[in-house]
């Protein structure tokens, strides 16, 4: 929006593939950590590596995924650089001066917040997932710049022993780009089967309402809603949920909205794309089968 070069960071121990994948998505530059020490995710040695690149590159933003890494990184970077940070934006955009402003949902997205940055001083933001489109590959070939950062002996204070990656339908609500939720209509934890077969199939994540919750078909992790998750999925499968206001506050902005559900007058149904009035324990198991189907044909 301000016309301004984009720029990539990459940390790792081997960087190459994904520097280049950065500049194939509108990256002119991408600045490298690379070496055996960030092989694994450390705070302690990523915060001083992103700090270095952050010294050579002189951004005036600085964009991270509000991702459990990032969420971990960011306030660390946002200390050592001594730059603003607003964490989970749903929005952001440049003022008259050029300086950031970013809309985030605060009070579990009852409202939202505009955090407005000083211009001239670095501003860093991180962005929820699915809130922006991915840019279409292209053919650019970026500028590396390796950044030297050497490992320190306060590093091994901590130590990153393994990384446990959730797949399918274990992913986080949060960060899955489609969601498939059930309401307290599926009757029981065990119905909730069906949704766990659907989202594995379409690699998402599983949902669930407050009633369904509160019942014990699923635990309050996966809840969305005003008192759960606000999530932004680039999909959104409704199963057996009438609608109530604090479920939608916490789904309304997803991309694409699909409801299922006997009742043709729920509201669910007003804020959805597409709406398909059947029972969810009949179209189900079908619609499975049919992504299935397609899937293996293709």
């Amino acid at each position: 929006a301000g016309g301004g070069a984009v720029r990539a960071a990459v940390i790792g121990s081997a960087v190459a593939e994904h520097a280049a994948a950065m500049g194939r998505h509108g990256a002119a530059t991408v600045f490298t950590v690379e070496g055996e020490p960030f092989a694994r995710y450390n705070a302690l040695t990523y915060s001083r590596a992103l700090a270095a690149i952050i010294k050579a590159a002189d951004p005036s933003v600085l964009l991270m995924p509000a991702s459990f890494m990032g969420r971990d990184l960011a306030p660390r970077v946002a200390i050592r650089c001594h730059a603003g940070l607003a964490a989970d934006c749903v929005e952001l955009e440049l003022d008259g001066a050029g300086a950031l402003v970013a809309r985030r949902p605060i009070y579990n997205g009852k409202a939202y917040s505009k955090v407005h940055f000083d211009a001239g001083r670095p501003a860093i933001a991180s962005v929820r997932p699915n809130v922006y489109p991915i840019p279409e590959a292209a053919s650019a070939t970026p500028e590396i710049s390796p950044v030297s950062v050497a490992a320190e002996p306060g590093d091994a204070r901590q130590v990153t022993r393994e990384i446990v990656r959730t797949g399918g339908a274990e992913k986080d609500v949060t960060e899955a780009s489609i969601v498939v939720s059930g309401g307290r209509s599926l009757k029981s934890a065990d119905n909730f089967k069906m949704l766990y077969e659907l989202a594995h199939v379409l690699d998402g994540a599983v949902g669930a309402s407050r009633a369904a919750c509160d019942a014990g078909y699923q635990p309050h992790s996966r809840q969305v809603g005003l008192t759960g998750k606000t999530i932004t999925p680039q999909l959104y499968i409704a199963c057996g949920i009438s609608g109530a206001i604090q479920h939608l506050a916490g789904m309304r902005g997803s991309r694409r909205i699909v409801a299922i559900n006997t009742d043709k007058e729920a509201p669910i149904f007003k804020v959805a794309d597409y709406g398909v009035v059947a029972d969810v324990f009949a179209f189900l198991p079908l619609l499975t089968q049919e992504i299935k189907r397609i899937k293996s044909a293709g």
